[in-house]
């Protein structure tokens, strides 16, 4: 007995609903449509290719990175064609105005290596402060205030969007603000102390995403209050 033309038509139904979903669903209906797309084998990496290339000209979302991140992780051809023809430098615009090369964080972020990605965005950091930071290898506020603001645009984006937008020094502000700008409540927060108890680099972080929202990147932060005070007050975060 062959199978008749209407056999297909449920599974055609989910995937066209699915790609509706990616199109015009919140957040979290297009992050599961996102994740069972690949189950559609080619058709399924062609809508989310498409989708990606349909948003090419906005500045992209964690949304975006989602995407991006599975077609980046695909072993077909034409999804490495397709990035390589569509985005040759990686999803986000890599701006600087210190002329610093931002490529090594954004590809550590896309393979989800957030130890090595918090590492860098120090060594970043220290790069912006100038030659005494990067030979001391941590910051003074006082270098803090006078980052770029299109550099800490970069780095924070990436964060966000290679993050789900979980992570990045925004997100840490947002917090911030939220209590009242009371550190240790902060510090709870993104579970970088619990109780008196501070959490312990490396082993003790989380570094994934079922980390706390705001726990990454650490940076320098654990010095003392001054330079990440400096870094979430930075005229950056201003509208």
């Amino acid at each position: 007995m062959t199978n008749s033309p209407t056999a297909s038509h449920p599974q055609s139904d989910v995937f066209s609903a699915l790609c509706l979903q990616l199109t015009t669903g919140s957040e979290k209906l297009q992050q599961q449509a996102i994740l069972q797309l690949p189950d559609f084998g080619q058709d399924g990496e062609k809508a989310l290719m498409e989708f990606l290339q349909q948003r090419q000209t906005n500045l992209p979302t964690w949304i975006d990175g989602k995407v991006y991140q599975l077609l980046a992780q695909s072993n077909s051809l034409a999804a490495r064609e397709f990035l390589q023809t569509n985005f040759a430098y990686g999803l986000v615009p890599l701006k600087s105005e210190a002329n610093i090369d931002y490529t090594e964080l954004q590809k550590l972020l896309i393979e989800q290596d957030f130890q090595a990605a918090d590492r860098l965005t120090l060594g970043l950091l220290c790069q912006l402060a100038g030659a005494s930071a990067v030979q001391r290898k941590w910051l003074y506020f006082t270098e803090v205030d006078n980052f770029p603001l299109l550099d800490l645009h970069t780095i924070n984006t990436l964060w966000l969007v290679f993050s789900e937008g979980k992570f990045g020094f925004s997100v840490q502000r947002q917090i911030w603000l939220s209590v009242g700008k009371n550190w240790e409540k902060l510090w709870g927060e993104i579970g970088w102390k619990d109780g008196n108890n501070w959490t312990r680099y490396p082993n003790e972080f989380t570094w994934d995403l079922t980390a706390p929202k705001g726990h990454l990147p650490l940076s320098n932060q654990l010095r003392g209050v001054r330079a990440i005070s400096a870094l979430l007050s930075h005229p950056a975060w201003n509208g």
